[in-house]
């Protein structure tokens, strides 16, 4: 994966510099915004590279987590810095349509066309695993995002190198911030949701209850709880009550495995109790479990 992320992000800043360097030269907005853009995905990639390292370290002292949770803040950041950078876009785009600048559209076209082949190819390194990790996903999205705008920025460029509509300029670069928030919003609301160790999306918190109740034994459960640990992590504690079974390490192993292979979930605490009205558990009550 490291290989991978060190590939993207070389191809990405090789092409920021050369896109950027037209923009500027040329005065095209476009080319300057699609080079912010993709600095913002650069920035993002670089982040979740490391955030990934973090995840592999292994917990000791006090951090008995380790640092898995970075992957879940690296999201939320890369979605906050993509969204700034879209509203600074934006502002620029706005300004440009009462002050409209002659941009020359074939630089445009051709620069674009690079872009297209590089975002494109990048998107493809993330691809295999861009539904196993919230991170890859979010790479993933944003390098097809930037093939795509730069796909609008090629037609512009025709259009103005056809038509000499220099208005068309800032109005893609609207369509770019329009893109930049589309496909950021829904992983900052997933890494937002995780951060509040919400349930995840993925999981289908009435099948796990059905599936945990359907086991032979168990008459009721409480605080029930399901989190994640990080982007590609699911973690669940549950009490069950089961006054009639010896629970034996089989049960529990056989309750693990099953949460993992049905829902993915691969970090499980249970506890067994036998529900004594004597000896009430403290947490029967937790608003969690309701």
């Amino acid at each position: 994966m490291g290989t991978r992320f060190a590939i993207g992000i070389a191809l990405n800043v090789l092409y920021i510099i050369v896109e950027g360097g037209f923009g500027y030269l040329t005065g095209s907005l476009a080319l300057i915004a699609d080079a912010g853009h993709n600095l913002g995905d650069v920035l993002a990639l670089m982040i979740s590279w490391f955030a990934l390292y973090l995840c592999s370290l292994r917990p000791g002292g006090n951090k008995t987590y380790g640092y898995r949770r970075s992957s879940i803040l690296a999201a939320l950041f890369n979605s906050a810095l993509l969204l700034v950078a879209a509203a600074l876009i934006a502002a620029e785009a706005v300004q440009r349509f009462f002050t409209p600048q002659s941009v020359p559209g074939k630089e445009i076209m051709i620069v674009a066309g690079i872009g297209i082949l590089l975002n494109f190819a990048t998107a493809m390194l993330f691809y295999r695993d861009k539904e196993h990790d919230l991170n890859i996903k979010g790479a993933y999205l944003h390098m097809m995002a930037d093939a795509l705008v730069s796909l609008s920025v090629v037609v512009g460029g025709f259009v103005i190198y056809t038509w000499n509509l220099f208005l068309l300029d800032p109005l893609i670069s609207l369509v770019i911030v329009a893109v930049i928030v589309y496909n950021t919003w829904g992983v900052l609301r997933d890494s937002l949701n995780l951060a509040m160790d919400f349930v995840p999306g993925k999981i289908n918190l009435p099948e796990v209850r059905g599936f945990l109740l359907s086991i032979n034994g168990v008459k009721e459960l409480h605080d029930l709880h399901i989190w994640a640990m990080s982007t590609t992590e699911t973690a669940l504690t549950v009490h069950l009550v089961m006054p009639d079974t010896d629970a034996d390490d089989k049960l529990l192993t056989d309750i693990c495995g099953d949460l993992k292979k049905l829902f993915g979930i691969a970090h499980s605490t249970i506890q067994i109790e036998k529900g004594n009205d004597a000896h009430p558990c403290s947490l029967n009550n937790a608003s969690a479990s309701q």
